[in-house]
């Protein structure tokens, strides 16, 4: 993947409801892509089967893309510490 801004402005939609219902769109705009990656990964239960994805510019990110963003070295925020189970 090339370079990634993660300061532009973002919009995250999801396109399903948990179980399958169908609905309209939802719609969320971040001030910055990073917020959005955060967001989707840490808030949203499985981005997969929600069908979400994240729009910065002209770039579609599917859930693979975001999860990949969001795993990067170069991602900008801090994340959780994962627990030992």
């Amino acid at each position: 993947m090339t370079k990634f801004d993660y300061k532009a402005s973002a919009e995250l939609f999801v396109a399903k409801r948990p179980g399958g219902t169908k609905r309209p769109l939802d719609y969320r705009r971040f001030p910055s892509a990073a917020e959005a990656i955060r967001f989707a990964i840490e808030e949203l239960a499985d981005m997969r089967k929600l069908a979400a994805y994240i729009q910065v510019g002209d770039q579609r990110l599917d859930s693979d893309a975001i999860r990949r963003l969001y795993d990067s070295k170069s991602y900008p925020l801090r994340r959780p510490k994962r627990t030992a189970n």
